[in-house]
């Protein structure tokens, strides 16, 4: 399949509210040649980054807007739109190549709009999108509710947030400490010629000065070295591990964590990695496979206690919670479109149903790592201060810097330009077991 029509069959999903790129995507990416892969992914990845902007454009150039039922038009046109402002394709080739899809989509009528539009776009674009930019939509390229709150929440760092959301992120490398120092791995990578430098942060931690193939990477295949977010790998060490504990990994797919947790303490007695969906342990599975490391998984709702927990309880738990993903929209940048704001509270409400499930799991004396890729306060520290008023034997634990921003409760990263991802991290100690209900006076 053309490249070009590939990534707008899954645009036009992604603009009809039906599928995010995650789920449309490699479907389509299934009928390209491999060698055009790569351009397929850069299309619809772009589109969806530069989305809020581009729509704006869009709206500019033309006298009215797409019916729904011509999704895949109006997806083709900000895929032309994005090719003219942001890649190096000659425009003439973006706009033949963009144009002719309208002919496999059966939709001829379409051809001289996109070809009219498009050939305006690139003689008046860049000056028309600067007459636009008073409105910050278009400017920081973020929806309106998603601009408003991040500037309501972070009113010093706003901007600088969606920049960072806005570029593409670095691939950053874990280094398996089992197998090889990250000291001994960075030689490898120099040996290989591959350019990296050690994170700030995570002890693990490497990133690489531009994106490559996983299997060209040395020892891969080995379990030498696995792909994991720097403010993700600090998980493992703020959870204070030690030999013979028996650890909790609640939502735990797709399993980078889970596996840090045993490369970090080998002698750990048992981690149990539990996700709702057994298809998602599969991916968790196969990373524990490629790194020779064992853990029992469990397909359950982490909040159905009865259905998955055997009574031993946990001296560690790390609840990596279902969340808006807005700490990760650089890598996911759909998100800008698949998340509404009702989300946020939705989401909220599950995280404390989370934690309140989870933590008659805990032992006395142990500890609960609460974790989004999130930036919003109200699935942050909003949650864990409710959990705290209304849980007696939870007391929160310090996390020092040199990362993040203290809250009021943890302490939140935001994503950083050549650094890491937006993540939270609330640490909660158990100092007393939960009173049990008393039983009705006859």
């Amino acid at each position: 399949m053309n490249p070009r029509l590939a990534a707008s069959r899954a645009l036009a999903s992604l603009l009809a509210g039906k599928a995010s790129l995650g789920t449309a995507l490699p479907e389509q990416m299934q009928q390209v040649d491999p060698r055009d892969r790569a351009l397929t992914q850069e299309l619809a990845y772009g589109t969806a980054r530069w989305q809020p902007r581009l729509a704006g454009l869009a709206a500019a150039l033309l006298q009215k807007p797409f019916k729904a039922a011509d999704r895949d038009v109006e997806a083709l046109l900000l895929m032309g739109l994005y090719q003219l402002l942001y890649t190096r394709i000659p425009p003439h080739a973006a706009i033949s190549e963009t144009v002719g899809c309208a002919e496999r989509l059966r939709k001829p009528w379409a051809k001289g709009l996109l070809n009219a539009v498009l050939r305006r776009a690139q003689r008046e674009g860049e000056a028309l999108l600067a007459t636009l930019e008073h409105d910050p939509v278009i400017r920081v390229a973020h929806p309106r509710w998603l601009q408003k709150a991040l500037k309501a929440h972070w009113p010093e760092h706003w901007e600088g947030l969606c920049t960072a959301n806005n570029a593409h992120p670095p691939m950053t490398l874990r280094a398996n400490r089992r197998q090889i120092s990250r000291t001994d791995y960075l030689a490898r990578l120099d040996d290989a010629g591959i350019p990296a430098v050690a994170c700030e942060f995570s002890e693990d931690g490497i990133r690489l000065d531009a994106p490559c193939d996983v299997h060209g990477l040395p020892g891969f295949a080995d379990g030498q070295v696995s792909v994991q977010d720097e403010a993700a790998q600090l998980c493992a060490s703020l959870l204070e591990l030690a030999p013979g504990q028996r650890v909790l990994d609640a939502c735990c797919a797709p399993g980078g964590k889970t596996c840090h947790l045993l490369e970090r303490e080998p002698d750990l007695t048992e981690v149990v990695a539990l996700d709702l969906e057994p298809k998602r342990l599969e991916r968790v599975r196969d990373n524990l496979q490629r790194l020779g490391l064992e853990a029992t998984l469990r397909a359950a709702d982490a909040r159905d206690t009865a259905g998955w927990w055997d009574g031993k309880t946990f001296q560690r738990i790390l609840l990596d919670a279902p969340c808006s993903a807005t700490g990760v929209i650089r890598r996911h940048p759909d998100i800008k479109l698949t998340r509404q704001p009702d989300d946020i509270a939705a989401l909220a409400q599950l995280q404390g149903e989370l934690l309140d499930a989870l933590w008659p799991t805990l032992e006395v004396g142990g500890v609960l790592l609460y974790a989004t890729c999130s930036v919003m306060p109200t699935e942050n520290t909003d949650v864990i201060a409710a959990f705290l008023d209304r849980t007696p034997g939870a007391r929160e634990l310090h996390i020092p810097g040199p990362f993040g921003l203290p809250q009021p409760n943890g302490r939140q990263l935001l994503p950083q330009l050549q650094g890491h991802d937006g993540f939270y991290y609330a640490k909660l100690i158990k100092i007393a077991a939960q009173p049990r209900p008393q039983e009705p006076r006859p």
